[in-house]
């Protein structure tokens, strides 16, 4: 698979307990994005973090949280990207932030020899 250089970074922020059809967010997300083809997914846990509500989400011992923030990262070109967003609408619903932003991307997989 080939990216091209200037690609967008889809970015999703989520609470770790989001859930779509029971299954956590996150995890519906990626496989979404595999079944789709994107160039590749991440998901990053936050130790600490807050959204909208302002409601602090932390992972120290004396406050044991399993609802701590969540990222998803896409990147692929714009296009693809552009095409994926509807598919994650639904999804997403009320529970995340969704943000996009212009990468170059400088090595993707294995180099030519």
């Amino acid at each position: 698979m080939h990216i091209p250089r200037d690609a967008v970074l889809l970015r999703i922020f989520m609470d770790e307990n989001a859930k779509h059809d029971g299954t956590p967010l996150f995890e519906a997300i990626v496989l979404a994005a595999r079944n789709h083809h994107m160039a590749g997914a991440t998901v990053l846990r936050g130790p600490m973090g807050f959204g909208h509500s302002s409601r602090l989400h932390t992972a120290k011992i004396l406050r044991l949280s399993e609802d701590l923030p969540m990222v998803v990262e896409i990147i692929d070109g714009p296009e693809r990207v552009e095409a994926f967003l509807p598919v994650i609408e639904p999804m997403i619903g009320e529970h995340g932030l969704v943000t996009l932003e212009k990468v170059q991307v400088l090595r993707y997989g294995p180099t030519k020899s």
